[in-house]
């Protein structure tokens, strides 16, 4: 806290520096204006490659917290067994082009699994799983995963030194090692066993790109029908009725279009990657029901490679439908030469905090592929394969006025 008072002493001695302008060219805008009613980015965009270089490299000018987490100071029920925020501590770091990012730092070590008592709801979130999430889902060809990276932070220079919030600087205190550490003000939070700690001040984390604000390009966020029970001993209906996605069909939107083909395909991209905790997803309004599905918060991932939770493709071995160009994909990734988990490991090697997964988790992700391909055969087997591969390749390209428009 000293330190704090004097290194803002420090800058009042200077002449505050003048303000930059927006660059039209700054790759997170260019970034938010390629977002269109296919995925947030077009294959091989050369914005997407420049922004994640960028969050990398460019100077975080303020940090702050969450405003999930803003609104949870002073207001945590700590009688909840599913806390709000759990104990993922999160923060907005902001950088000299305008853009900001969410970082999440390192709570787990790479080869350290799951625990198996661990309900999914408490689990540790993982700043590598939202790393290894955002490659996994361009090789899927989905793209609804925002750009992230890996970057080691120096916590005193680029959070301490730059954050305008006094609660943040005042959780900031040195380990028994020398280390400089910081955790989230909240009741069931606030204590020094909740931190995160620098070596003695970097700490490695995620970076993910910040979407378009609400006001530009609003979303929905909706539950998801195959919910789990946020309890120790509850079930939902459709985890005790292999029916149950007859009921959902007769519910619009997942009565027809998209919406259903788009929700098996988030339930293979999470059993991929063993994430159990997909209560709600989000949609861009603009792109009206039909539009793709983000895919965000996918830091409870890539807990246990040693077992698969079957129990996540619920959506595809309930309905028994996938689209065609989902499967082709798999089919491909299947094949020895376009082995999955070569393929992600080559696609990880790009990041900075290389080895972002480690090879066990690579090699299940071969082990769940196989698992999805043996579901879509036992549904073909039963159903025919006319009645459970939709056919989604000859839809006609998007017309320019589906993009997000993004206005001053």
């Amino acid at each position: 806290s000293r330190r704090h008072k004097l290194y803002r002493e420090e800058l009042n001695l200077t002449s505050p520096a003048a303000p930059l302008p927006l660059r039209p060219e700054a790759s997170w805008l260019q970034f938010h204006l390629g977002i269109n009613r296919d995925g947030l980015y077009p294959r091989s965009s050369p914005a997407v490659n420049r922004l994640l270089r960028d969050m990398q490299d460019f100077t975080t000018v303020s940090a702050d917290y969450s405003q999930d987490e803003k609104a949870l100071l002073g207001a945590c029920d700590c009688s909840q067994i599913v806390k709000p925020s759990g104990v993922h501590l999160k923060l907005v770091l902001r950088f000299q082009d305008f853009g900001k990012a969410m970082f999440k730092p390192m709570r787990q070590k790479r080869d350290e699994e799951t625990p198996e008592d661990f309900f999914y709801f408490v689990d540790f979130q993982r700043h590598n799983a939202e790393i290894a999430a955002f490659h996994l889902d361009r090789i899927l060809d989905f793209r609804r995963v925002p750009p992230t990276v890996g970057r080691l932070i120096n916590v005193t220079k680029e959070i301490l030194e730059v954050t305008k919030n006094e609660i943040l600087q005042s959780v900031f205190f040195v380990s028994p090692a020398s280390n400089v550490c910081f955790f989230a003000k909240c009741p069931y939070m606030c204590k020094t066993e909740y931190a995160v700690c620098g070596n003695p001040h970097l700490l490695e984390g995620s970076l993910s790109a910040f979407l378009p604000s609400l006001n530009l390009a609003p979303r929905l966020s909706i539950p998801n029908p195959w919910i789990r029970s946020y309890s120790f001993d509850g079930k939902e209906e459709w985890e005790v009725n292999p029916l149950y996605c007859d009921t959902v069909r007769e519910i619009y939107p997942y009565s027809n279009g998209n919406r259903l083909l788009n929700i098996v395909d988030m339930a293979i991209f999470d059993f991929l990657i063993g994430n159990m905790d997909r209560h709600h997803y989000e949609m861009f309004t603009k792109f009206g029901d039909d539009g793709f599905l983000l895919h965000l918060d996918n830091a409870r991932g890539f807990g246990r490679h040693s077992h698969d939770e079957t129990s996540i493709l619920a959506p595809l071995s309930q309905c028994c439908i996938i689209k065609r160009t989902t499967l082709l994909r798999l089919q491909l990734l299947a094949e020895p030469e376009y082995r999955l988990s070569d393929v992600m490991r080559e696609s990880l090697l790009q990041d900075r905090l290389a080895p972002v997964l480690t090879e066990p988790h690579l090699l299940a992700l071969d082990r769940r592929l196989q698992l999805i391909l043996k579901a879509v055969r036992k549904c073909i087997d039963t159903y025919g394969e006319a009645k459970v591969v939709a056919n989604d390749t000859t839809q006609p390209e998007a017309p320019a006025s589906d993009r997000v428009k993004l206005t001053t």
